[in-house]
């Protein structure tokens, strides 16, 4: 059984490209697809905001010249490449999708809503939210709180390449330290980088509780829904 029955499941851009330098690595999309099949088949109702940054990142390209406010859409637009990647690849495992835009660009995917994206959830669909929030300078961590409030999940799963929260990044410091559980304010205090600032004061306020895991490593999402505790979790 697991143990949360509505989810909102981030996931970086960046993780797409697997062991490659630029865009989508099909053996990465896969393992993903499979991954989120796997709990699919459980009875969970999902929600997923995949992040652009193996494709196009707004605020990297505001630094080499790029106008802000089209970069941040040049980012959008390269969320939704990633979102009908991952919809392609789970509908070719059987399970059914809806894509969901935050800016209109049907036939691509539906203008999104949240009585819509619920009503998809229920029918046991997949629920791919593309685009962002629709709007210049929120990250794909602002869309993602703000999608699971909208959606009323249970918990908002963030899906890294790190095993939870520590209190250094490992990959630089091998003295950090693993939390199992830390409170959003701990996280302000202690200036560790798992969101934006708005992404996780979202949370906070409206007492969405935040699961940090890896994701890159095949069998873990299942292991997160069938209570295993394998990386971090924010609360208050």
């Amino acid at each position: 059984m697991a143990i949360y029955k509505r989810i909102l499941l981030k996931i970086s851009g960046e993780s797409l490209m697997g062991e490659k330098q630029y865009g989508i690595d099909e053996t990465r999309l896969g393992e993903y697809a499979a991954q989120i099949k796997e709990i699919a088949d459980m009875g969970v109702q999902i929600g997923i905001v995949i992040g652009g940054g193996n494709i196009f990142r707004g605020l990297s390209g505001a630094s080499k010249g790029f106008d802000r406010v089209k970069g941040d859409q040049m980012g959008m637009l390269a969320t939704v490449i990633n979102s009908l990647a991952l919809s392609s690849a789970l509908e070719a495992l059987g399970v059914k999708t809806r894509v969901l835009t935050a800016i209109r660009m049907e036939p691509i995917g539906e203008f999104y809503s949240k009585a819509k994206a619920i009503e998809s959830l229920e029918r046991g669909e997949v629920a791919i939210f593309s685009a962002g929030t629709g709007n210049p300078f929120f990250t794909t961590d602002t869309g993602s709180s703000l999608r699971a409030i909208e959606i009323e999940a249970d918990v908002m799963l963030k899906g890294t390449r790190v095993d939870g929260i520590y209190t250094a990044d490992p990959e630089k410091d091998p003295t950090a330290t693993k939390f199992d559980e830390i409170t959003y304010d701990e996280i302000y205090i202690r200036g560790l980088k798992v969101m934006d600032l708005t992404a996780t004061t979202m949370c906070k306020e409206n007492k969405m509780p935040i699961y940090v895991f890896d994701m890159d490593t095949v069998g873990n999402l299942k292991k997160v829904m069938s209570g295993e505790k394998i990386g971090t979790l924010v609360k208050l």
